[in-house]
């Protein structure tokens, strides 16, 4: 293969400003520990580029990686030359016969960062097409829908050819907006909403209430598997779960409280709960997967009765998607099948038969006063299991990372 490095780029890390440096940090440290398996590459970082240097690699199995990382605008396989008119001309058509061998339309695009070459942009660009169509007989000249666009960039370093680029993941590196505690039950919203705040640069640890005998080891290993699946997109391949036992509070809520507020109140403890487990972690947000008016707990009465009891910022990533929106990222991300398995979650035991849609504080306070649940609560955050949940085993530790940048 004629390509011998890979070309990221940044996206919205450009616009941060003085914080710029930070981000591109917090990304360049998620690329290394991705492709931490592939002891061969190398990398090069200049102002506003970031290459990695293949060295025989195989640049299909980096793209997989690549496109689990977010921050990542777009990249492109690229070639690196002299900066010669003669050695860009011969790499370029190296490049477009290697990768387009059959009939293809194309147009040439250069961007001279060096403006000590004594060619300019567009002299370079109808150079080396000129020179392609000459010892080539597949390629069409279309400037206006070309199938592919070879793009030259003349740099200080020396000149490089790519040709087309793959679209990244976009948004920040996790990790560079701080942490959230995302309360997932094991259906098919909260992973996508997981995915979601990574995407944003949220580093995430869950959060999930089991209520054993009710719901099985079954339900909490499939809550594993899901974590797994979006483990794949966290800097550090692994999230923290939070187990918190909730049967002896559920039972209590199920006995005294009024049938038709039993969800209410039953969320009401769980954001109780998760609070004190995010501060007992330093985490600055509460997430989960509610989608306005999908379930009778996800009104805008419900949601403004249950986030009565903290002050915690509270992040619904797909308050907005509807059903269809949300099982497509699902999907896209993997979690679907797995979140579809019928295993009860504590959310699904004890379900009213018909749940009060616009459920008032007021009511909530006076049914909670009737019952102490300060003992039962503060044994639920305080007899909390956290588990590790990684998908991968990593030699090099982050903090040799981090010495490399």
């Amino acid at each position: 293969m004629v390509y011998d490095r890979i070309l990221v780029r940044y996206g919205e890390l450009s616009i941060k400003g003085k914080n710029r440096k930070i981000f591109k940090n917090a990304l360049h440290r998620a690329i290394r520990f991705k492709l931490k398996p592939f002891a061969a590459l190398t990398f090069e970082i200049t102002r506003d580029r970031f290459y990695i240097i293949l060295n025989g690699v195989d640049a299909n199995v980096v793209s997989e990686k690549l496109n689990e990382v977010f921050g990542l605008q777009s990249y492109s396989l690229a070639a690196k030359t002299e900066n010669d008119i003669d050695a860009i001309k011969k790499l370029a058509l190296e490049v477009i016969t290697e990768q387009y061998p059959g009939p293809t339309t194309f147009k040439v695009e250069t961007k001279r960062a060096d403006k000590s070459f004594f060619m300019q942009s567009g002299d370079i660009s109808r150079s080396v097409g000129g020179h392609l169509l000459a010892n080539t007989h597949n390629l069409i000249v279309n400037v206006h829908q070309p199938d592919m666009i070879l793009n030259i960039e003349v740099r200080r370093e020396g000149s490089f050819v790519m040709a087309g680029r793959v679209k990244g993941l976009g948004g920040f590196p996790v990790g560079s907006s701080g942490k959230g505690l995302l309360m997932i039950s094991g259906g098919i919203d909260s992973p996508v909403a997981g995915y979601l705040l990574q995407k944003r640069g949220v580093e995430i640890e869950a959060i999930h209430f089991a209520s054993p005998p009710y719901t099985s080891e079954r339900s909490l290993q499939k809550v594993v598997d899901l974590l797994k699946k979006v483990a794949v997109y966290a800097a550090t391949g692994e999230i923290k779960l939070h187990i918190v036992p909730f049967t002896k509070l559920q039972e209590a809520i199920h006995q005294h409280m009024p049938d038709h507020y039993e969800m209410t109140i039953m969320r009401r403890m769980m954001y109780r709960i998760a609070e004190g487990v995010a501060k007992n972690h330093d985490i600055m947000v509460l997430a989960n997967g509610e989608s306005l008016g999908q379930v009778a707990s996800q009104t805008l009465a419900s949601m403004n009765a249950i986030n009565a009891v903290t002050a915690m910022p509270i992040i619904r990533p797909v308050a907005t998607y509807d059903k269809l929106e949300i099982i497509d990222v699902a999907q896209k991300i993997d979690t679907y099948e797995t979140s579809i398995l019928p295993f009860e979650d504590c959310c699904t035991i004890f379900v009213p038969k018909s749940p009060a849609t616009h459920p008032t504080q007021a009511l909530c306070e006076q049914y909670e006063a009737m019952v102490d649940f300060t003992d039962l609560i503060a044994d639920c955050i305080k007899q909390v299991e956290t588990r590790i949940i990684s998908i991968v085993e990593m030699e090099e530790t982050l903090a040799e990372i981090d010495a490399l940048l």
